[in-house]
């Protein structure tokens, strides 16, 4: 294989171009086959193949840098940048990670996880080599989903200003993972429909270059182009937009045509100021069924097709959370018609596609834009919506701002569905829902919860919608196992609920860390321990009267929670010990002050003391033998 022998992206360049050739269907084959074994990005991968292949054909890596937005297109890079050997460990413990990392490679030039980060990391990478006199090339690779999200624009409109020279990439293929929404999407698909447009362009320019004009005259020359294809162009903001904010804007290119896209990256390096290079690809290129369901392939779990046949295996699974939500939210719009959902461009992953189909006219995809998700969410509500904002809990960081200063400050009833919070596996540090506890529970009034089981989601979302402040509920990737599956007692704000009743310690679990104490205390029954067991299911306001109670007659707390022990739910815990001077010791299990690895994540329990077994051990280390 061809691929076997490119240690570097210098190999690249001593290829002839049948080899290219002969490189991009041997990359396509691996990216098929090993997303088949571990899962990955597969449909965005395959539409970047000859992208990839002509910018390491031109540029001089590691020298020079590639940013790639999100970065979970960038499993080609990682090919032809050393790590080929190693590619079957992608998204396996220890192994490589689905996106890119600084501290993976030196080809890695920045590390991504969310959108819309690429432009300004470049802009700010060619702003530092100008200032070290240097003269590499930087490149930004962004995808047109990630146009959404207004970091882009703000990037955009600093580069305009600061006029320096590096490349942005618009990789646009029409998706992000769902179908891309908004006025952005639409203008972009108006400039697919132009293909002659940069053509023409050019020979407008060239005339106006003739034209016997004074200095002072041909500085005007951009304005004057500018105002020639408005007058020229059919549609007349055609690419004008990317112009008059101070980019070159050259495009729509194919983005398969090899030859083509290393002969445009190659003279754009050449052209003084910030370039945007429009390269239209296929998501899902070469792998048919990819191509013909890219939002089904753009992220798939391992053993989900087989490489040859390329079907789909719908494996029968127990109802996830994010699917219990989305019937707890069709229900209770049902009931109310006030009630909308709100997501940012997530419609599958938190399973508001579902909702959309029932109440299209009450669902709002704002594309990937978390922010202005959640300032839209609180201006709705203060019409007598009741806005609910389902967003993955990494994702939801992005609008922290917009959740103390337009929701908490003003008391707004927003609720917010946090999915993904704790362990999200093969994903990595950039997904790990491990924060949102500590970045919320400080706000005053909100109130926050989290469901043991998918059974106690729509109870807790009834209750959100009935107050009348800001609440959360925060709820893990999947499901849980179903074993304990018991019946669950009514729900009242700041309640915990009691699951088995013992003495001396008490262990204080929340979420669907419940499973774990109650599989701990199956463990340790069989040999007479018998530790009290609560379902927390408040984080704030906590069971005040509960843990009191506790702590007459328990020696011992263990809180257990997927979440980072700074400011988390067992912090909570500690801090009302303390301010009450309760003469209880508490020992916590989470996540300490450490990055989570991209890894299984019954694993990523285990290391973390999570695991039923761990718990059992701390109990029997902590309970006296008398007591047993």
């Amino acid at each position: 294989m061809i691929l076997d022998r490119i240690a570097t992206p210098a190999d690249v360049k001593r290829l002839s171009r049948p080899e290219l050739d002969q490189l991009a269907a041997e990359i396509r084959q691996t990216l098929i086959e090993v997303c088949a074994e571990n899962g990955g990005h597969l449909a965005p991968n395959l539409g970047v193949v000859e992208l990839t292949l002509a910018l390491h054909r031109v540029l001089e890596l590691p020298r020079d840098a590639v940013v790639w937005d999100v970065s979970h297109q960038s499993y080609v890079h990682k090919l032809l940048t050393g790590r080929a050997s190693r590619f079957h460990t992608l998204r396996q413990g220890g192994g490589i990670s689905g996106f890119a990392m600084r501290s993976e490679s030196e080809y890695d030039a920045f590390g991504a996880g969310h959108a819309s980060t690429s432009i300004s990391a470049a802009l700010g990478m060619a702003t530092a080599r100008d200032l070290d006199g240097r003269r590499e090339t930087i490149v930004s690779v962004i995808g047109d989903g990630a146009l959404t999200g207004g970091l882009a624009y703000e990037a955009i409109n600093n580069a305009g200003l600061l006029k320096t020279n590096f490349i942005v990439i618009l990789n646009d293929n029409e998706m992000s993972i769902a179908p891309n929404v908004g006025s952005i999407a639409s203008y972009l698909g108006m400039l697919r429909s132009k293909p002659l447009f940069t053509r023409g362009r050019e020979i407008l320019k060239g005339v106006l270059d003739h034209v016997p004009l004074g200095e002072t005259a041909r500085k005007a020359l951009s304005t004057a182009e500018i105002a020639g294809m408005r007058f020229t162009l059919s549609e007349h903001k055609a690419p004008v937009v990317f112009e008059e904010m101070g980019f070159r804007y050259v495009g729509p290119i194919d983005g398969h045509d090899l030859d083509t896209l290393t002969d445009v990256i190659s003279n754009a390096r050449k052209i003084q100021g910030p370039v945007l290079l429009h390269v239209k690809t296929v998501k899902g290129k070469g792998y048919d069924i990819a191509e013909g369901d890219s939002r089904t392939f753009h992220g798939v779990g391992p053993g989900v097709y087989h490489p040859d046949e390329g079907k789909l295996e719908k494996k029968p699974a127990r109802p996830t959370f994010a699917q219990a939500f989305a019937d707890a939210l069709i229900a209770a719009a049902e009931r109310d018609r006030r009630v909308v959902g709100i997501t940012a461009a997530m419609p599958d992953g938190t399973g508001l596609a579902k909702f959309a189909k029932r109440f299209p006219q009450r669902y709002f995809d704002v594309g990937i834009a978390e922010a202005h998700a959640v300032c839209f969410a609180a201006g709705a509500s203060t019409r007598g919506t009741k806005p609910v904002c389902a967003i993955y809990s990494t994702f939801l960081q992005r609008a922290y701002d917009q959740v103390v200063h337009d929701v908490a400050i003003q008391g707004l009833p927003v609720v917010f569905a946090i999915d993904r919070a704790g362990f999200v596996g093969d994903d990595g540090p950039t997904h790990m829902g491990l924060y949102d506890l500590a970045y919320l529970r400080t706000l005053p009034g909100i109130t926050i919860m989290a469901p043991r089981n998918e059974a106690e989601v729509a109870p807790m979302l009834d209750l959100a919608l009935a107050l009348d402040a800001p609440a959360a509920i925060r709820y893990p990737r999947g499901s849980t196992s179903g074993k304990h599956d018991e019946p669950l007692a009514p729900l009242a704000v700041g309640r915990a609920e009691v699951l088995r009743r013992g003495s001396d310690v008490a262990i204080l679990a929340l979420g669907n860390t419940v499973d774990a104490a109650l599989d701990a205390y199956g463990l340790l029954e069989a040999d007479g321990f018998r530790p009290t067991v609560v379902n927390a299911r408040f984080v704030a306001p906590l069971d005040e009267t509960l843990l009191l109670e506790l702590a007459e007659t328990h020696r011992r707390f263990i809180t257990l929670e997927e979440h980072s022990l700074a400011g988390g739910f067992g912090s909570a815990v500690v801090e009302f010990v303390n301010d009450h001077g309760l003469a209880v010791a508490v020992e916590r299990l989470g996540v300490p002050n450490v990055l989570v690895q991209h890894a299984k994540p019954e694993a990523q329990r285990a290391q973390f003391g999570l695991s039923a077994e761990n718990v059992a051990a701390r109990v029997r280390a902590l309970t006296p033998a008398t007591t047993a």
